[in-house]
């Protein structure tokens, strides 16, 4: 019992010192620290919590941090969420939710999430998107002049010069194998280059003289996935070798040893196994969209927001490679890009929907560029998911937009991009297919058409019920008899466009611009 009474007590020092029951969005620990999210980090006393006597420190970081040791955290921490949870009860109820509210909302699902996520098999999807999202911005850009180069040949312009863009086009592709071999090692804990010693067999000209199970190697087969095998072999073979070879040959033998018997496992093993599978990647995806485009692009349009918010997108990272590498585009980003235009629709809905609610409705027009760019960060935070039912109609908007380009890939119009990355609107340079430009943006605009008004009228129709009605079409405005009083409103910083933009991002949550993907949850929704 003194126990209990003292890791209460624990609890109930540290509750105050961090802003209390409503300035925590989520609580969870690890072996030694409790670790908090929050709604605003100005609130905590730093220096009162240090000199807490069960306090050993604090440490900030993507979540606030509070050590108190082994045993003691996994003790306190129950207390602590049972403090919050009482706290929380009894605060008193508000009579109007605004934007700051919704964001708070976002950010403590945001954050409850990203705990949710780091179990084993997540982490490791975390890893593979860590080792490919530093390659899109080389992605987009060979992506962009290799449609540019296209363009230009199909017009016949420029005859001097396409050569040189199909070289800057090409040259990227040609070697992302080393790239992703040196990632993979970084990433995994091995020496980086000698990743992409042992990855750049895979792309170099002369293993087109090697037989492995009967068949002649050819330059490139296995791809990406092949460089993956071969750097995560090597990570493990040079991890072996420097636990038993001797520091002072260590720098001639180990190195030797790793590009030796990972090569040789890749030359007569990896580069086979990994060909078969990426030939098998690109012949299912295609094969799925032109038997069943339409209902494969329904699921895969629709389920695709629900997937980010699990962390299970990073999956896709590597297939959306393999299939640029193969194939010069990828046929699943445009339909998963119809999630973004899914979420834009149900936006507008809510907006129209709650026209009380000026402070929602400010939030919802600055968040909006960003979702039309294929940002949708600031939208699902601040505004779908906190709401509930319209995150839920935003997926019905993708769903829709994602059946109606997989029925165009289903009667053989193929729309895909040649890099990965951009969504919405931004997508459009990256866009490529099989029957020309012209034909392919237009079956993507008309997708994104079809996504913005599915999710509009799913969000209008069945996004609100009478309860959430009545608590969000509020008005956030000053009475009027205070505006008279005070001689008119007086602008705060809330009220510009920025602020409103912090808002929908959700404290603590950072806007990417960029994908993503943590780690894949640090990249950008881009959805």
């Amino acid at each position: 019992m003194a126990t209990e009474d003292k890791n209460r007590a624990t609890a109930a020092a540290i509750l105050p010192l961090v802003g209390g029951a409503a300035n925590v969005s989520s609580i969870a620990h690890c072996m030694t620290r409790l670790r908090l999210g929050l709604h605003d980090r100005s609130l905590v006393d730093d220096e009162a919590l240090k000199a807490l006597p069960a306090v050993m420190g604090v440490v900030e970081d993507d979540t606030y941090q509070i050590v108190l040791g082994p045993g003691t955290v996994a003790r306190v921490t129950p207390e602590f969420e049972q403090l919050v949870e009482e706290g929380r009860e009894t605060a008193p109820p508000q009579a109007a939710v605004s934007s700051d509210d919704l964001a708070a909302q976002g950010a403590a699902i945001k954050a409850q999430q990203k705990a949710k996520n780091a179990t084993p098999f997540k982490l490791f999807l975390r890893k593979i998107a860590n080792i490919f999202v530093p390659l899109i911005p080389a992605l987009i850009g060979c992506g962009i002049i290799a449609g540019l180069n296209g363009l230009l040949v199909n017009l016949g312009w420029l005859p001097a010069v396409t050569p040189a863009l199909a070289a800057m086009a090409s040259g990227f592709m040609a070697l992302i194998a080393v790239f992703v071999g040196y990632n993979t090692a970084k990433e995994f804990g091995g020496t980086p280059i000698l990743g992409g010693a042992v990855a750049a067999i895979i792309v170099f000209p002369g293993v087109a003289n090697i037989d492995a199970f009967g068949q002649t190697l050819s330059p490139g087969q296995g791809g990406v996935l092949g460089a993956l095998g071969a750097a995560v072999l090597a990570v493990y073979v040079e991890k072996w070798c420097r636990r038993w070879v001797p520091e002072a040959l260590d720098v001639l033998v180990t190195p030797t040893l790793t590009v030796l018997i990972s090569g040789l496992a890749t030359i007569f093993g990896l580069m086979y196994v990994a060909g078969e599978i990426s030939s098998a990647i690109g012949t299912f995806a295609d094969w799925l969209l032109s038997n069943g485009g339409a209902g494969a692009g329904f699921v895969l349009g629709g389920l695709f927001l629900p997937l980010v918010m699990l962390g299970l997108h990073q999956a896709l990272i590597p297939i959306h490679t393999t299939l640029i590498e193969q194939q010069g585009y990828t046929v699943l980003l445009p339909i998963l890009a119809m999630a973004g235009a899914g979420q834009v629709g149900a936006a507008m809905a809510v907006y129209f929907r709650l026209p009380r609610n000026e402070s929602i409705r400010r939030t919802i027009k600055s968040a909006l560029p960003a979702g039309l760019l294929g940002v949708g960060e600031p939208l699902i935070y601040g505004v779908s998911l906190p709401l509930g039912r319209p995150f839920i109609t935003a997926c019905v908007g993708g769903a829709f937009g994602g059946g109606f380009v997989g029925l165009f890939n289903q009667l053989g119009d193929t729309v895909g991009s040649t890099a990965i990355g951009p969504s919405g609107w931004a997508l459009f340079p990256l866009l490529d297919g099989n029957h020309g430009l012209g034909s392919t943006i237009a079956i993507y605009g008309a997708g994104l058409l079809v996504g913005y008004v599915a999710g509009f009228l799913a969000t209008y129709f069945f996004g609100f019920s009478k309860d959430l009605l009545t608590e969000f079409n509020v008005s956030q405005d000053p009475a009027p008899s205070t505006v008279a009083a005070t001689g008119g409103p007086h602008p705060t910083p809330d009220t510009d466009a920025d602020a409103d933009t912090n808002r929908a991002n959700g404290p603590g949550s950072t806007d990417p611009g960029s994908t993503g993907l943590d780690s894949p949850e640090k990249a950008p929704a881009r959805v």
